[in-house]
C-alpha cells in the first residue's frame, strides 16, 4: 500500500478506488433510507392522519438510535471486517425499511423510524475500509469523497422520492417510494459482500484484542474516556425529554428513561474498567501508546461541524422564508444550497489537510466557519438575497472541509480500532445536532447562528491541541507480538 501512487484517479474503477467507490455508494444508500420519509412527510401525515405532535415525534425518533448504534457498529466493525458489517446493516436497512412502508397505525411506524435510526451507522464502516486501502497521503482525499458522495444520499430521497410517489399516485404513493429504497438496499447487500474485501492482497487486517468497549493506553486517558461517553447519555436524555415536552409520554416514563440511562452508563463503565484494568497495575510500553485526547478533540470538532450542519439544514428554508419573504419553494432551494456544496468541501478538507498538515488545517478551516456563522447572524431583510445566499454557501464551505479534515485524522490514530473511534467521532455529529436544534427552539435565527459561531470558535481552540498523526503506528497482535504500520 504504501507504494500507491501519491495520485488518486477518481475516475478509475479498479483496485483502492472500486473499494471507494463501492463503499460510498454504500453509504450513499443509507442515507437514502435514512431520510426517505422526509420529503414524504405531508403525504404519509394526510394517510394515517397524524397530528404535528405526531410527525416531530417521527423526526425526533429517526435519530434517538443513531447515537448508540454508531458505537455499536464502530465495535462491529473493528472485530468483524467492514465487508461483513455493511452487507449484513444493508440487509437489516431493507427489512427496515419494508416494515416502515406497510405501516398501518403510528405505532408501527414510530418503531420503526425508531429501529431505522440504526442505519445512520453505517457511515463509520466505511471510515475503517477507506482506511484499509488508501495510504496516509491519500487519506484525507478518499475519505472526503467518501463522506460527500454518501452524504447526499438525503439530498437525492428529497428530490427522487416525491416524484416517485407522485407517479405511482394514490395513497399508497409514499409506500412505494420508501418501499424501493429498501429493496434497493437489500440487493447492493449482496453485490457489496461480492465486490470488496477487507484489506489489499497480503495486508493485515488489524482487530482490538478486547471487545466491548475501547483499549486505552494511560490511566489519564482512561478518565478522559469516561468523561467523553456522557454527552452521548446527555443527549439521549435530552431526546427523551423533548418526547415527553410534546405530550407523548408521562413525567414518570421520562423518569425510568433516564434511570435506564443512567444504570447503562454506570455498566458500561464497569465494562471499560474490565477491558483496561492491566493499565493500572502496569502502564503500557510508549512505542504502543497512542493519545485518546485526539479522539476527545476530534469528536468536539465534528460536534460543531456535522452537528451545526444537520441543525441549520432543517431550518434555512424557513430563515430565507421569513428574512426575505421569498416562496416556499425558493427558500427551499437556498435551504438545499447549504447541503450541496458539501459534495465538494468535504473532498476539499481531506485534500487540504493531506496537502498542508492535519492540525493547521483544521484550526484554519474551524477559524473560517466560526467567521462564516458570525457573519450569517448579521443578515437583515435589507441584505441584498444574492448576497445572503453567497455567505451562507461560504459559512457551508468551511463547516464541511473542516469536518472532511476530521476524518483524515480518525484512520491515523490507532489502526485496529478505527471503527471504535470512528463511531465515537460520527456520535458527536449527531450529539451536536441534537444540542443545537434544543437550542434553537429557544432563541431568535441571529442568536442561533452566533452561539454555532461561538462553539465553532472553542473548538477551533481546542483543535490547537492536537497533535499531528506520526508516520507509523504500533499495532499489538493476537500473539502477543507488536507490528510497526507504516503510514506513508
Amino acid at each position: 500500500m504504501s507504494k500507491n501512487s501519491a495520485q488518486l484517479d477518481l475516475l478509475s474503477f479498479t483496485g483502492k478506488t472500486k473499494i471507494l467507490h463501492m463503499t460510498w455508494m454504500a453509504f450513499f444508500i443509507t442515507f437514502l433510507v435514512w431520510f426517505n420519509h422526509a420529503p414524504l412527510l405531508l403525504a404519509i401525515q394526510a394517510s394515517f392522519g397524524l397530528s404535528e405532535q405526531q410527525i416531530k415525534t417521527l423526526l425526533i425518533l429517526n435519530v434517538a438510535l443513531t447515537i448508540p448504534a454508531r458505537i455499536v457498529v464502530g465495535m462491529l466493525v473493528d472485530s468483524f471486517g467492514p465487508r461483513n458489517v455493511y452487507s449484513v446493516l444493508l440487509v437489516i436497512t431493507g427489512f427496515l425499511c419494508l416494515f416502515f412502508s406497510l405501516a398501518t397505525s403510528f405505532e408501527m411506524l414510530a418503531l420503526a423510524r425508531f429501529l431505522l435510526g440504526f442505519v445512520g451507522a453505517g457511515f463509520v464502516i466505511g471510515i475503517r475500509m477507506i482506511s484499509e486501502w488508501f495510504p496516509a497521503r491519500q487519506m484525507g482525499l478518499a475519505e472526503g469523497v467518501y463522506k460527500g458522495l454518501g452524504n447526499i444520499g438525503s439530498a437525492a430521497a428529497a428530490i427522487s422520492l416525491p416524484t416517485l410517489a407522485l407517479v405511482v399516485g394514490g395513497d399508497d404513493g409514499w409506500r412505494y417510494a420508501t418501499g424501493l429504497t429498501g429493496a434497493i438496499a437489500f440487493v447492493y447487500a449482496f453485490i457489496y459482500y461480492f465486490s470488496v474485501t477487507d484489506t489489499p492482497a497480503g495486508s493485515t487486517y488489524f482487530k482490538p484484542n478486547k471487545s466491548g468497549g475501547l483499549e486505552v493506553t494511560s490511566k489519564k486517558d482512561f478518565v478522559l474516556y469516561l468523561l467523553v461517553n456522557i454527552p452521548m447519555y446527555g443527549a439521549l436524555a435530552l431526546l427523551a425529554w423533548k418526547v415527553s415536552s410534546l405530550g407523548l409520554i408521562s413525567i414518570t416514563t421520562l423518569y425510568i428513561i433516564y434511570a435506564v440511562l443512567v444504570a447503562i452508563f454506570v455498566l458500561q463503565c464497569r465494562k471499560i474498567y474490565s477491558l483496561n484494568v492491566q493499565i493500572f497495575s502496569k502502564p503500557v510500553d510508549k512505542l504502543q501508546q497512542y493519545k485518546f485526547k485526539q479522539v476527545a478533540i476530534l469528536s468536539i470538532a465534528y460536534a460543531v461541524t456535522f452537528g451545526s450542519e444537520l441543525a441549520v439544514v432543517s431550518m434555512l428554508p424557513m430563515f430565507f422564508q421569513n428574512t426575505f419573504a421569498v416562496p416556499v419553494a425558493l427558500a427551499g432551494v437556498f435551504g438545499a444550497c447549504f447541503a450541496a456544496v458539501d459534495i465538494g468541501s468535504c473532498p476539499s478538507g481531506g485534500w487540504i489537510s493531506d496537502k498542508f498538515g492535519r492540525k493547521k488545517s483544521l484550526v484554519i478551516l474551524l477559524i473560517g466557519a466560526a467567521i462564516g456563522f458570525f457573519v450569517l447572524s448579521t443578515i437583515t431583510s435589507d441584505w441584498p438575497i444574492a448576497l445572503a445566499v453567497a455567505a451562507m454557501m461560504c459559512s457551508s464551505f468551511f463547516l464541511g472541509s473542516a469536518a472532511g479534515c476530521v476524518f483524515a485524522v480518525v484512520p491515523l490514530i490507532r489502526r485496529s480500532l478505527t471503527g471504535q473511534i470512528a463511531g465515537i467521532v460520527g456520535a458527536y455529529g449527531n450529539i451536536g445536532a441534537v444540542v443545537l436544534l434544543t437550542v434553537f427552539s429557544f432563541v431568535s435565527t441571529p442568536v442561533f447562528f452566533l452561539t454555532i459561531a461561538g462553539c465553532i470558535a472553542l473548538a477551533a481552540m481546542a483543535a490547537m491541541w492536537l497533535e499531528e498523526p506520526k508516520s507509523s503506528m504500533f499495532e499489538v497482535l493476537p500473539d502477543g507480538s507488536v507490528q510497526m504500520v507504516e503510514m506513508h
